[in-house]
């Protein structure tokens, strides 16, 4: 049961993350890309600072060609009643990134005390709704 338990921590370390560490990790520069999984709208209404916009549904090899294969993917949408995130994180999976999903996505973010920002949505296409 004790490697049961261990195995199960260590791999959600592995592919989750909570704001805190993101925005550790953004102002040290790491390599990581921040991907708003949402439509366009939700994106513009507001957003991480320094996320792209690719909504889930249009995560294609095509969308996410200018993406380095070399930087880690985090990808979120508005919280824990959305799962956009998720659906993200498995598109990217498939497309062979490096994924960890943000706990708790745009809503914990906003709770942990960091910045929002606002603006035109940078991926491609539009999805009604914000987390669709």
């Amino acid at each position: 049961m004790k490697d049961a338990q261990f195995n199960h921590y260590q791999s959600k370390l592995a592919f989750e993350t909570d704001s805190w560490d993101l925005k550790i990790a953004l102002d040290a520069k790491e390599n990581i890309v921040v991907i708003d999984t949402r439509s366009p709208e939700a994106f513009a209404a507001e957003h991480i600072p320094g996320a792209i916009n690719i909504p889930h549904r249009q995560m294609t090899k095509e969308a996410t060609a200018s993406i380095s294969k070399d930087f880690t993917v985090v990808t979120y949408c508005d919280g824990i009643g959305c799962n956009a995130s998720t659906r993200g994180a498995l598109a990217m999976t498939k497309l062979g990134f490096k994924v960890k999903e943000l706990m708790g996505g745009l809503d914990w973010w906003k709770r942990d005390g960091h910045p929002t920002s606002l603006g035109a949505a940078s991926g491609s296409g539009s999805t009604a709704g914000g987390c669709s």
